[in-house]
């Protein structure tokens, strides 16, 4: 989700060419360097300057700094302008290199065998995804069922797990979570998967753990973006919305976190350019997937409600509260959901120091509309809709794209966090 500070290091100009026309050899970005630029609140100034490289400015607050990823044969030309930049990045080739290769998944051998941690040490393709969920799932038959919510625009299946406690199936408020709604957005599902793996491994052993089962049912969809995150990781590692394309245009993707049915129509928040990175279609809700997680979340309202909902995304560290449309609205439970945030941060930092700044949505980071905490906290009843934007900060030279070895921590920081939430929201 993040679009301000290093996000140009994934806006530049192969990707945004990505958007326009969709390529199917696998880009690379070796020898692109990332910089800061100051721009002293005159951005259109530096805009102009650099209007005639190959690297896009994507700021949405661009007052103080703009940050781009200059492909290698145009690095001297660029600094030669003489702007007042700071290298965030020497290679974002060798950023992505870090993440390592796409590891691929074993299955445990023997009847209901629980899949081994080790698949947070690395990431996966994303067929290992739905098979690790698969034997997870199996692993504990009789406290959880696979389901889907819908189809994608290229007809993948939109899946997710069910989990329950002592109530049985679907008696108790629901706790929600997506991941991967932004398709580059990759720890976003590994940290929803290693949730589902302790809530279902430490019932009977974690006595916090069971009060929480006990009370709430959980559904996770860890990839509700399926065909962006398979694009993602086959052809273009930077690419974001989903893969829809329109009668009338070459490009390609909308994303589907500005296109929720609910204060979509209002500007500002969102793009009208079908080529934007943000772009929010050309009605509310008219992607394959909105309308299956709409229809799935009325759903869960129209059962046992919502208590709380979780949109993972990274990246930057923050814990965003509705609302995204307007930056002076509040919820109405704001004080106690603001109390709840801070508390949280607090319990985040004690795994390993990690910093999370907390508050509302447009307020804290940037306006979005159309966003799904936003249409859950109004329109889906949700007593709690927030987003939690995942590591590494905003002034990291890594962005989105974030080591392996950072997979688990970033991972047993958040579980840590939301063994303290559930047990006092």
């Amino acid at each position: 989700m993040k679009l301000n500070n290093l996000a140009t290091f994934l806006l530049v100009v192969p990707l945004a060419l990505a958007s326009a026309v969709p390529k199917e050899r696998k880009q690379t970005y070796n020898g692109y360097k990332t910089y800061k630029i100051a721009t002293h609140n005159n951005p259109a100034e530096v805009r102009a300057k650099i209007a005639k490289f190959a690297a896009i400015p994507f700021n949405t607050r661009d007052d103080v700094h703009l940050d781009v990823a200059v492909p290698p044969e145009e690095i001297a030309a660029f600094e030669a302008l003489g702007l007042e930049t700071t290298v965030l990045s020497e290679d974002l080739g060798a950023d992505i290199a870090e993440e390592g290769p796409l590891v691929a998944y074993e299955s445990p051998v023997g009847v209901q065998a629980i899949p081994s941690l080790t698949w947070f040490n690395n990431y996966h393709a994303y067929a290992d995804h739905i098979t690790f969920f698969n034997d997870l799932q199996a692993a504990f038959p009789t406290q959880s069922e696979i389901f889907t919510v819908g189809k994608s625009f290229q007809g993948r299946d939109i899946f997710g797990i069910h989990i329950w406690g002592s109530g049985g199936k679907g008696s108790k408020p629901a706790i929600y979570f997506h991941g991967t709604v932004h398709a580059r957005e990759w720890i976003s599902a590994k940290v929803v998967e290693y949730l589902t793996y302790n809530l279902l491994t430490q019932y009977t052993n974690d006595t916090a753990v069971k009060a929480i089962r006990d009370a709430y049912d959980f559904y996770i969809l860890p990839v509700v973006n399926p065909d962006g995150f398979v694009y993602s990781q086959t052809t273009t590692r930077l690419w974001r919305k989903n893969r829809q394309t329109r009668s009338g245009s070459t490009c390609v993707g909308t994303d589907i976190n500005r296109n929720w049915p609910y204060k979509w129509e209002l500007t500002g928040g969102a793009s009208t350019d079908r080529c934007s990175e943000t772009y929010k279609g050309l009605a509310a809700g008219d992607t394959p997937e909105n309308q299956a997680l709409v229809a799935f979340t009325q759903k869960l309202k129209n059962g046992k409600g919502i208590k709380f909902y979780v949109d993972w995304h990274s990246y930057g560290q923050y814990i965003l509260l509705p609302y995204g449309y307007d930056c002076n609205a509040r919820a109405s439970n704001h004080a106690a959901q603001n109390t709840l945030a801070k508390n949280l941060a607090a319990e985040i930092q004690k795994s390993y120091g990690t910093r999370f700044t907390y508050g509302p949505s447009c307020s804290t980071l940037y306006k979005t509309t159309g966003s799904a905490p936003d249409y859950l906290t109004d329109v889906g009843g949700a007593t709690y809709a927030w987003t939690i934007e995942l590591r590494p900060t905003s002034s990291s030279s890594n962005g989105f794209v974030l080591p392996a070895t950072q997979i688990l921590p970033a991972s047993i920081e958040q579980w840590n966090g939301l063994k303290y939430l559930l047990a006092n929201i």
